[in-house]
């Protein structure tokens, strides 16, 4: 047979279709190495990091010892009566005190460190299984009326909230339960967090500096008590006399003194005044105690959003969402300037907690009046702001939980909203759920439509659906999708999959899906559009009234707003024809047989299944010879 020149460019052409597959497969196994190689390596840092900042935690420990234990012995020699050893004691006790602030800086980087080994920890979990076992699984966010939440795994032990999840405080956590709902949001507020969270993706190494400082707050902080505290300070206000001596009695008091010292008073002035300091300190105590007890409760949460704030207002964002976001933290009052103030009073009401610098510096200074009336100051224009500040805090959590997916998946997308009709476009679309290496991959192009899928159980129907939808919830919060493309036009989301009975109120598995059928159909009619799920429709009675239910429930639901997927194992489903211009159409999935072992693709096929495996499986499990 000849050989043409069509027929050697045909063949160069498939080869070099051939080797750029290859070079593709090679390219996509090596990012997805990337990725994970790359939070390896920061995991290798910052073990390295924590070991050397143990092993100088360790030394400081020994020479602050040798520091106290000589500046002890000095100041003993000193007391004796020798000058060089009170100078020495005086330069130790210096040495002493430098290296306590140098202790406790270490200190702070170390648990910074170790912060940050556990944000990275639990980014190498998401490239296995063993994310399920994180803490944050969003159970208590689900709700009864929202069936969706468990049909497509949204919320609770293994689902989309618990692979996301990065956020540390109890109002980030609910943001992003309340952005994974499964009803459209407006298409702006999705592309401006679509751009905020794809600038994330592309910066891992600035994550995880926010999540390693973010991670310091305790588990689930709840800020609400943080915020009506300050809050409430503003029903205190300080009396103009308070104001006013805190200044004046001082500066009576040292003009006083200056006066004995030049022998133009009596000691007894300046003692009275330097009593009736401290008598006013410890009248007042309980109440300056009971103002000031905030910068105590909350000193490490204020000083950890100083830091947050500092670096979010530092950043050189991108993003239009991100920079309003900054523009606010800095507009007045300023959110860094402000908590940077405030934990600069923090740390001088903290020294008032040693008795001797209690006396002397109220007995001086009127230290706890100055305190009080500051933080009462700082309380007039920031309580209407700590709660913003905090707030925008909870939202950027959400964009980096979302990010997390365009930061430990190979193949992902951001999705295109589109305008019109309803529609699902997807090229290459796979589960969130299912490790990378072991999901398939399917194409779906959906319009108004009811399609019907056929397949053997196990072959893949279910996952395909709740993959389809589930994607739908991701890309409505703005977060990237597991596709290579992905499209869709808001649609309001509704599932009957995991359908149970429910014995206290006497309902069947039947009546149960019937009523969730009923709720859809009602939605239904308001036509809005819908993207509907229905698995297995009516598995829970006898085939006969099935397929005369399942027909009727379908026709209700082909309608020009609605794209229905619906599930089934009963053929006769397969044969119904559209009434309108709404089309029915069929797809399957199949299974084939190798070495008397069953397997399945997994890939979604037109039109409708011809196998059947359930007595393969029954004989497999033993129940058949």
């Amino acid at each position: 047979m000849p050989f043409n020149l069509s027929d050697k460019i045909t063949a160069s052409s498939c080869y070099n279709i051939v080797v750029l597959f290859i070079n593709l497969i090679f390219f996509a196994c090596e990012v997805y190495l990337m990725k994970k190689e790359f939070y390896q390596q920061q995991q290798q840092i910052a073990t390295t990091t924590k070991k050397t900042q143990l092993s100088k935690s360790h030394k400081f420990t020994t020479i602050r010892t040798a520091l106290f234990i000589g500046l002890v012995f000095a100041f003993a020699t000193g007391y004796d009566g020798h000058v060089a050893g009170t100078i020495s004691g005086l330069m130790l006790l210096i040495a002493f005190i430098y290296a306590i602030r140098q202790h406790n800086h270490l200190k702070y980087q170390l648990e910074l460190t170790i912060s940050r080994l556990a944000v990275i920890n639990s980014y190498l979990a998401r490239f296995t299984n063993d994310w399920h076992n994180l803490k944050a699984a969003g159970s208590e966010f689900r709700h009864a009326k929202r069936p969706q939440e468990i049909d497509l795994h949204i919320l609770g032990k293994a689902s989309l909230y618990q692979y996301l999840c990065l956020a540390q405080t109890k109002l980030g956590r609910q943001k992003l339960a309340a952005s994974l709902a499964v009803f459209s949001a407006k298409k702006q507020t999705i592309r401006n967090r679509q751009e905020a969270v794809a600038e994330l993706i592309n910066q891992p190494s600035l994550c995880l500096d926010f999540l390693a400082l973010n991670n310091m707050l305790p588990e689930n902080h709840d800020t609400k008590p943080l915020i009506a505290t300050i809050t409430n300070m503003q029903q205190y206000s300080p009396g103009s006399w308070e104001n006013r001596a805190r200044f004046f009695l001082p500066l009576l008091t040292l003009l006083s003194l200056l006066l004995w010292l030049a022998d133009l008073t009596s000691i007894s002035v300046p003692a009275f005044l330097f009593s009736l300091q401290l008598l006013l300190a410890v009248i007042f105590f309980n109440r300056h105690q009971q103002l000031l007890a905030p910068l105590k409760d909350f000193n490490r949460e204020l000083n950890l959003y100083a830091a947050l704030f500092a670096k979010f207002t530092d950043t050189d964002f991108k993003s239009a969402r991100l920079r309003a976001m900054q523009q606010k933290l800095l507009s007045s009052p300023n959110a860094n300037v402000s908590l940077t103030k405030l934990n600069q009073l923090a740390d001088k009401v903290r020294m008032r907690n040693n008795i001797f610098f209690f006396v002397l510096a109220n007995t001086l200074l009127l230290w706890d009046f100055h305190c009080t009336i500051n933080f009462l100051r700082w309380c007039q224009p920031a309580s209407k702001s700590v709660a913003k500040w905090l707030d925008l805090w909870a939202e950027f959590e959400v964009m980096l939980s979302l990010a997390i997916v365009g930061q430990t998946r190979n193949t992902w997308t951001m999705p295109k909203i589109l305008n019109g009709t309803p529609a699902v476009k997807a090229n290459a679309l796979s589960s969130l759920l299912i490790n990378e290496k072991l999901s398939v991959a399917n194409d779906s192009a959906l319009t108004a439509e009811t399609r019907i899928i056929t397949g053997s159980n196990m072959s893949g129907k279910t996952t395909y659906m709740r993959t389809i939808a589930s994607s739908a919830v991701l890309a409505y919060a703005g977060a990237p999708v597991c596709a290579k493309a992905f499209a869709l036009t808001p649609l309001f989301i509704f599932t009957s999959i995991q359908v149970n009975d429910d014995l206290a109120h006497g309902i069947s598995t039947f009546y149960a899906e019937l009523l969730r059928l009923k709720q859809i159909v009602k939605f239904s009619h308001r036509r809005l559009p819908m993207l509907i799920c229905i698995d297995e429709i009516f598995k829970g009675t006898n085939s006969a009234d099935r397929i005369v239910g399942a027909k009727e429930a379908i026709k209700h639901l082909t309608q020009p707003w609605c794209i229905t997927i619906v599930t089934t194992h009963d053929f006769e489903l397969c044969d119904l024809k559209a009434a309108g211009n709404v089309p029915i159409t069929n797809f399957h999935f199949e299974e084939y047989y190798q070495a008397d072992k069953i397997h399945f693709d997994f890939k979604l096929k037109p039109g409708r299944c011809h196998t059947t495996n359930a007595k393969y499986l029954l004989h497999m499990a033993g129940i058949l010879d």
